[in-house]
């Protein structure tokens, strides 16, 4: 039984982490969600209910179109992939409760921001928004009007962290350092998994970028690398594995 509940988050996951795809991709770029519909990308070929299987219709297509035979991006299986693996994941670390819909939710905005920023350097506000409503009010719900202001005073208090690194990041390089929506990016952070470690997510964030970047930056002219990636990634370890102060605390004891 409990495997095959696992099994069914699996596949929810790769069903929504397919939908997140298109959601990352277009909405930064202002596009419909619904028109065009999923199409080839390089013979606008509509795909049919059997090409929008995720993961098996990949394989099913022998990662090929159906109508010209083009290549089909080893990204799309593989992000689907991890997107089901998130949810069994959440599922396995709270169990059904109000923790595990809020950290799927969670989850949910943080696969959409990775789509976003890698490929627009864009994390779009309205993103940002629905998903900061929705935790409130999965917050409320869990904690009452109390737990609801506490959220919010942690939203801001990441939020001022954030603006003031980045204040100190523009003096120290002369040139902008930071995004905007990176900053907003750690508001939703404080709501979601406290100030405490959504400050932690930052440092987190830049260790896993730093080795990334540097190769990055070998293969490409490109000197601007998105930082919303790396703090999904951060972010999505903290709250899957419970990390919080205290464990980190104790860490350090040992």
């Amino acid at each position: 039984m409990y495997l095959s509940i696992l099994l069914l988050f699996f596949v929810l996951g790769t069903i929504f982490g397919s939908f997140y795809n298109v959601v990352g991709y277009r909405v930064p770029k202002g596009e419909s969600l619904l028109y065009p519909p999923s199409h080839c990308t390089v013979c606008n070929h509509k795909l049919g209910a059997f090409e929008l299987i995720p993961i098996l219709s990949f394989l099913l297509l022998g990662g090929k179109c159906k109508k010209c035979g083009s290549k089909i991006s080893l990204f799309y299986p593989i992000f689907e992939f991890f997107s089901g693996v998130l949810f069994a994941f959440s599922y396995y670390a709270y169990g059904f409760s109000y923790e595990c819909l809020l950290c799927i939710v969670f989850i949910s905005m943080l696969l959409i921001i990775i789509i976003s920023d890698y490929q627009t350097m864009i994390i779009p506000d309205s993103v940002l928004i629905v998903f900061s409503i929705v935790i409130l009010l999965i917050k409320f719900k869990m904690y009452g009007f109390g737990g609801v202001g506490f959220s919010l005073l942690n939203s801001l208090a990441s939020f001022l962290f954030m603006f003031t690194l980045k204040l100190f990041g523009d003096f120290i390089f002369k040139k902008e350092s930071m995004g905007g929506g990176d900053i907003k990016l750690l508001a939703v952070f404080g709501l979601t998994i406290g100030f405490p470690m959504s400050v932690i997510s930052v440092f987190l964030a830049a260790i896993i970028g730093l080795p990334i970047s540097i190769i990055i930056l070998k293969r490409t002219s490109s000197h601007e690398i998105p930082f919303g990636p790396f703090l999904a990634i951060a972010a999505t370890i903290i709250i899957l594995l419970k990390i919080d102060m205290n464990s980190i605390l104790n860490l350090f004891m040992i």
